[in-house]
């Protein structure tokens, strides 16, 4: 990309790190809802901590009132080495440090800076899963809640099938991406 560093990213959930002092960046999972009260904690403990956040309005029944929620639902990242990785671990709210393969996954420099680069030059950002030509998709908003179909293709918004499977025809329609969650995921290998 334009602009970005030329260094090489580590592959997804590398765990390589030299040494029990290397103080690197692990996500963290916490309970639902925990993530704001698991930051303060951490921040007493000395222990530094990343929780991403973005502005959402919410509406009640009297009010609408912008408000900061955190941008990954229960994750909060943490910059520790291993001997502080076990004391974050035991701050009230947290769950476990995210693994692959039964080590706990680095998280680099890189894309904790693309994380803070992004929040500070694009007002609204939403995160939402990855998502994959093929995978069985349902709408989770809108008049459309509830209908799920195939994903057909992703550009601006997402093309989705919708199989009228009785008279072997399909609908076809684009939706918005934060429209949708994925149910099933597409397996290229079958």
């Amino acid at each position: 990309m334009v602009g970005e560093s030329s260094e090489v990213l580590p592959a997804v959930g590398d765990t390589r790190v030299n040494s029990s002092t290397d103080v690197c960046w692990y996500a963290m999972y916490t309970r639902s809802r925990h993530e704001k009260k698991v930051e303060l904690q951490l921040q007493e403990k000395g222990i530094e901590s990343y929780l991403p956040k973005q502005r959402v309005l919410r509406r009640w029944s009297d009010r609408r009132k912008w408000v900061e929620e955190p941008l990954f639902r229960c994750y909060i990242f943490i910059h520790v080495n291993a001997k502080d990785r076990l004391r974050a671990l035991q701050t009230y709210g947290s769950v476990r440090i995210v693994s692959f393969n039964g080590r706990p996954a680095v998280v680099s420099d890189i894309e904790i800076e693309r994380i803070k680069r992004i929040l500070n030059e694009i007002e609204t950002v939403q995160s939402c899963p990855p998502v994959s030509e093929g995978d069985i998709v349902e709408i989770v908003r809108g008049p459309l809640k509830g209908i799920r179909g195939r994903l057909e293709e992703l550009r601006d918004n997402m093309r989705i099938v919708v199989e009228v499977e009785s008279i072997h025809q399909a609908l076809r329609f684009n939706i918005d991406g934060l429209d949708v969650r994925v149910v099933k995921k597409f397996n290229k290998d079958k």
